[in-house]
């Protein structure tokens, strides 16, 4: 069959939740992917981050395989041999004391909500109900209920009320309109440290640290969501570092399964995961086994291959390249690492013609929020594949 036979049975038989770029995808290695017309596209969206490692990597889809052979699923009611050693691995990678594997990203944030109302009611001491979550301007962690609850992005929660209470939203990058919002009912503060689908919006220096000492002062747990940004993707293992705090939580996904199974996790202290007791809180599939050795081997390609100093330093001279270009229809250039938001003026008329533009020359992107190009490649790509991106981006943007 061909693509265009592909996308009227997608059409016809699969709900139309997504707009995607009609190209159709059949197989993938490292930075390239081949569709079933046997065109061959740059990837520079990497699955919105998850395939940091590259499409299909051989030490991961070994890991997958060898793991598939033994046991995939035993559910938590038994114990597996590959969650213990996730769980101290990650730890020691990260420094946190306590994991909480789960799915997907959304799970993983939906896991960081329940645990800190719990740690407000059981240990702050907030009245039972009163609990508050402050979360930020055009923020995205999932399309679940409670995760719409405190988007900004009408299209989100449009008709899908009623919505859950106890969120409070502030202006990201404004650290005095948190401090604003700030009551003795506040228990957490959830924030991506670079906001993917908002346009990849990198904050004020300082915010960060700024509302990291805010909310130390007021005991306020400070929920970092990395499940974009971090990984690599920003140049550093998260991108929490650039301001030199530690958060009390993170969120991870995406990279964590190197783009071959679904698996996220939550890291944080013994103090806070510490409040969920056996049945608080679960899932059938999260710690399974066959996620965990995937996660397992993502993690140390992530290390062994210098993906992250990679990142660090090919986004430099991504950035670099595409200002270089002077397009007249570019805004503005953004990002750390190789997570790059490119925004174009509001009368370059959108940026999904471009995104159109650069797949037909054999470049893959996404547009977010209408007006900026995405491009966020795996981390795996080397400076002439760069190189040949640019010049593809040069032909539709100048």
């Amino acid at each position: 069959m061909n693509t265009k036979q592909y996308i009227e049975i997608e059409e016809q038989y699969g709900a139309h939740n997504y707009h995607p770029l009609d190209v159709v995808i059949e197989k993938g290695e490292g930075v390239w992917v081949w569709d079933v017309d046997g065109n061959k596209y740059l990837d520079c969206l990497a699955a919105y981050s998850a395939v940091n490692q590259g499409h299909c990597h051989p030490r991961i889809v070994k890991a997958l395989k060898e793991q598939a052979d033994k046991i995939t699923l035993t559910s938590r009611a038994f114990r597996n041999n590959q969650l213990p050693l996730l769980c101290k691995e990650l730890s020691e990678m990260t420094g946190y004391e306590m994991i909480l594997p789960m799915n997907s990203g959304a799970e993983a944030v939906e896991t960081a909500l329940k645990a800190v109302r719990k740690w407000g009611y059981t240990v702050k001491g907030v009245p039972e109900n009163k609990a508050e979550i402050i979360a930020c301007t055009n923020n995205f962690s999932g399309r679940t209920i409670s995760i719409i609850s405190f988007s900004t992005e009408e299209q989100y929660r449009f008709g899908f009320g009623p919505l859950t209470p106890g969120y409070k939203i502030v202006e990201y990058g404004n650290a005095e309109d948190f401090e604003k919002a700030i009551t003795p009912n506040t228990v957490a503060f959830l924030v991506e440290p670079i906001q993917g689908e908002g346009g990849v919006i990198v904050p004020p220096e300082g915010y960060l640290k700024k509302t990291f000492e805010l909310c130390k002062k007021n005991n306020i747990l400070f929920i970092a969501d990395e499940i974009q940004s971090g990984l690599g993707r920003s140049g550093k293992l998260f991108a929490y570092e650039y301001e030199g705090i530690k958060p009390d939580m993170v969120t991870i996904g995406k990279a964590l399964s190197g783009g071959c199974y679904p698996v996220s996790a939550v890291l944080s202290s013994k103090e806070i995961l510490g409040v969920f007791k056996p049945g608080d809180h679960g899932s059938t599939f999260g710690g399974n086994p066959l996620g965990c050795a995937v996660a397992r081997e993502s993690l140390k390609v992530l290390v062994e291959e210098g993906l992250i100093e990679k990142s660090y330093e090919l986004g430099d001279y991504f950035r670099d390249k595409l200002k270089e270009l002077n397009s007249g229809h570019v805004k503005e250039i953004r990002g750390k690492g190789l997570f790059i938001g490119v925004e174009l003026k509001p009368e370059a008329g959108g940026a999904r013609k471009y995104c159109e533009g650069l797949k037909n020359l054999g470049v893959l992107c996404k547009e977010t929020h209408d007006n900026v190009i995405r491009f966020a490649p795996p981390l795996v790509i080397k400076k002439e594949e760069i190189d040949w991106a640019v010049e593809q981006v040069k032909k539709v943007l100048l």
